[in-house]
């Protein structure tokens, strides 16, 4: 059956959830919330839970402030949810997990969603990097799965990269388009293979510039700014990495040193702040101080 059949020409579905309310997965919340999804975020404790309802409420207001909405708060909040109970996916249509970007955490986490969703639901995943097709093939229901990449911070960003997996039913690249359209934003679509597109060229950037860093030839600064007045880059390649997160910068580009070779060895530079806990700007230290 395909995973298209609860859907009308990529409609937004109508009840949606969210797998980790962090910064990535509050901004997706949201990003369906004002579009007229009913949408349910699933944390690990009811602390976490509180704190992911904090933030979409949070965004809520600025959404509101800037005029973007027509809804009231209280119509938008009604549509809203938090929980600890992975059977609030019950009657979702569409869950996306968005945990860190962990192997092990990220298949036990998509294993437990899809015992709680009905057979014709899909399940995606907001990885920046490992591979969909590796993922689906631990889940039992692996065409009703692919990747669905937002950016961060999500409501200013326009981009989403849909990534189809060796299983995913071709169905859902027509009515992820449509979701992606629904939500007021382009839609990037690729097969799986290490890294996409977006962080395989990001982080390949990146990583040149950590280098010229380590070898004296210029400042963090004047690097950015060589991309940001030369090359029309909003945010140059390392104050990117701030607002990333060296670590999350690091375990990608780990896994693409390990499956397309030397080019992505990561510097040393960016190990050694790392392993300082200067991870950008969520410590006040990267290679900014914030």
């Amino acid at each position: 059956m395909s995973a298209q059949t609860s859907f009308t020409s990529g409609a937004l579905p109508q009840q949606m959830g969210v797998l980790g309310g962090g910064r990535m997965g509050a901004g997706i919340a949201h990003a369906f919330l004002i579009s007229g999804s009913s949408v349910t975020v699933v944390e690990r404790d009811s602390e976490s839970a509180q704190a992911a309802y904090e933030r979409v409420a949070a965004s809520v207001d600025k959404s509101i402030a800037r005029g973007g909405v027509s809804e009231s708060r209280e119509e938008l909040l009604a549509r809203f949810s938090t929980s600890t109970d992975y059977g609030q996916f019950a009657s979702a249509q569409l869950v996306i997990e968005a945990v860190p970007e962990i192997w092990d955490l990220k298949v036990s986490s998509l294993q437990a969603v899809e015992q709680a969703l009905g057979s014709d639901a899909v399940l995606a995943s907001n990885t920046s990097s490992l591979s969909v097709s590796g993922l689906a093939e631990e889940l039992q229901r692996p065409q009703n799965f692919l990747g669905l990449h937002f950016f961060n911070p999500v409501p200013a960003s326009t981009l989403i990269e849909v990534v189809i997996g060796k299983q995913t039913d071709q169905a859902l690249v027509g009515a992820s388009r449509g979701w992606v359209e629904g939500l007021g934003k382009i839609a990037v679509v690729v097969n799986d293979a290490p890294g996409f597109a977006s962080s395989r060229l990001g982080v390949a950037i990146a990583l040149e510039a950590m280098r010229m860093v380590e070898e004296g030839v210029a400042s963090a600064e004047d690097i950015d700014n060589a991309m940001v007045l030369g090359y029309k880059h909003p945010t140059g390649p390392l104050k990117t990495t701030d607002i990333v997160g060296l670590d999350v910068r690091l375990g990608i580009a780990e896994y693409l040193h390990e499956t397309l070779g030397e080019r992505f060895a990561p510097p040393q530079i960016l190990k050694d702040l790392v392993a300082e806990g200067k991870l950008g700007r969520k410590t006040g230290q990267g290679f900014y101080t914030w």
